[in-house]
Parts: C-alpha cells; structure tokens; sequence
C-alpha cells in the first residue's frame, strides 16, 4: 500500500463522516467546548510545555498510524496505560487546582454551604475599620494580606497560621501588619466580624499571565482567589497600593471609595461582585487615606 492510500486509509477508518446522528454532533460540540477550556486552562499554568509535549508525542503517534509504523504503535499501546497514571502524578497539583476551581463555582454553592442566617456576612463597623485600617497601612507603606471569607471554608489555610479570634478592629489590623511584629508575615483571616487567624499562607498562583512586578503578597491573593471565592485585600508595601483578588482576578492601584463599593456588594449575599474601579484622565489616582469616610452610612 502506497503512502498516499495509507492516508486515505487513515482518515477513512478514523474521520469518517458517514452515519453522523444529532447525538454525534451534540457529542463533538461539548467535547470541543471542553477541550477549548481545558486549552485555556492549561495556558495559564506551568503544565503548559508539558502539555505541547503531550500534543507533539501525538502526532508522532499519528504519523506512525498513518505509515503503519506497527513496532511504535505496539510500544505506545503498552505505555499508554502506565503513561495516564504517570500523567495523573505530574498533573497533580494542577488536576487538584482545577478541582478546587470547579467546587467554588457559583453554581454548586448553595448546596454545600451552609445558611450563615444573616442578611450580611459581615457589620458595618467591620467594614469600617477595615477601610480604615487599609488607608493608614497604604499611607505608611505597611505591606498587608487581608482575607475575608465568603461562602467557601478557608480552615485549611487558617490552621497553617496562629489562632487569633479576635473581632475586627483597625489598630488591632495595624498592630498585626506592623513590621517585625511576629504576626505581620503572612495573611489575616476574616470570618464574619472576627480575626480567626493571622500569619496564614496562602496558595501561590502559578499563572504564566501574572506580571513579573507583582510579589508574594500578590501571587498569594491571586492563587487563593483561583481555588476559593474569599475577597483579599492586598497592600504593597514599596508603594502603598491597594489591589484587590476576586475570582480568580487580580485589580491594582485601587481606590478606596471603590474598595468600599465592592465590600458592600460582598457584605450582602450575592454570587459575585461587579469590578468597579475608577479612572482619573487614563491613570489611576493615588491613593489616599483620607478618601475612606469617617463613617459608614448605617441601614
């Protein structure tokens, strides 16, 4: 059999287009539509060269298909089945993160999470002294971690910190975030109105997309915002900017009126928060301890 004819033998066998019902069609639109996020999963993480290895080790396979190559071909098919769990085992950080992801969608929230029987996750005086808190430290260039749990459990990196429970305050928030005090390495935990926990790590993202300035305190949000649905807040400690990580987002140089706009969208029991981040003649306006009100209008 000629080159070419293994060819169409190849294509026959294995792309034919006869007999296609709507069952098949529906079939190749979700596998495409899976394959397409998991593509745009795995550009995003570290397994990305791994996997265009995968994608060339493939098409080396499908070569040896097309040429009848059958010493390859019976060599691949006993690896295969060593060779997925080998995957299974180099994948598993990333495999475990994408479960993570997928736990904390909104659509499965309401059945493992539990009623928190309030109409707000947290006070008005909570929310105040965090804003203040976050103005001063940004004013004094303090670096600051800040967490709020939503609807997903943060206990796995609570116990990696120091128990604190302590209700929210902003000295008590500045007191932590002080340099060389013990606990101002590491994220605080905010559960309702109270500290659980301080000197917490965090999850590091691994997005190749991420910006090369950003430094730990930033990965960290941003890695915590993939796997779970908290809100952090982060400080920068060379300049005094505030950003934000949400959902799997990190927003710099924000301003603290709209810090304010999105805690009170959090505050309240919704799925998830619309970013509203202002700017002033194309650039972000510096930040400003005094642009936080000096109270939080009560309900």
């Amino acid at each position: 059999m000629s080159f070419w004819q293994n060819i169409v033998s190849f294509f026959h066998k294995y792309l034919s287009l006869t007999n296609i019902t709507a069952v098949d069609i529906i079939e190749i639109i979700i596998i495409a539509i899976l394959f397409y996020y998991l593509l745009t999963w795995f550009r995003k993480t570290r397994a990305w060269s791994l996997f265009k290895g995968l994608v060339f080790i493939l098409v080396l396979l499908m070569i040896a298909a097309i040429l009848n190559f059958n010493t390859i071909l019976w060599i691949a098919s006993r690896v295969l089945s060593v060779g997925v769990i080998g995957l299974i085992i180099i994948f598993q950080p990333e495999l475990r993160r994408a479960l993570e992801s997928l736990g904390g969608r909104k659509m499965f929230r309401g059945l493992f999470t539990s009623d928190r029987g309030s109409s707000k996750r947290f006070s008005d005086e909570t929310m105040e002294d965090i804003l203040k808190a976050v103005a001063d430290l940004s004013r004094d260039r303090t670096g600051a971690l800040i967490t709020i749990e939503l609807d997903v459990p943060l206990v796995e990196y609570e116990h990696t910190g120091i128990e604190v429970d302590a209700k929210v305050t902003s000295e008590l928030l500045e007191n932590i975030f002080e340099d060389k005090t013990p606990l101002h390495d590491g994220a605080v935990i905010i559960r309702d109105d109270r500290i659980v926990a301080a000197t917490c790590y965090l999850p590091m993202s691994n997005s190749r997309t991420l910006n090369k300035k950003y430094g730990t305190r930033h990965r960290a949000a941003l890695g915590l915002s993939e796997a779970t649905d908290a809100f952090t807040i982060v400080v920068s400690e060379e300049t005094g900017g505030i950003s934000i990580a949400y959902d799997g987002q990190l927003k710099e140089q924000v301003h603290l009126a709209d810090l304010k706009n999105q805690m009170i969208e959090i505050q309240k029991l919704k799925g998830r928060i619309n970013w509203l981040i202002r700017k002033e003649g194309g650039k972000d306006k510096d930040v400003q301890s005094e642009d936080v009100p000096s109270k939080v209008d009560r309900k």
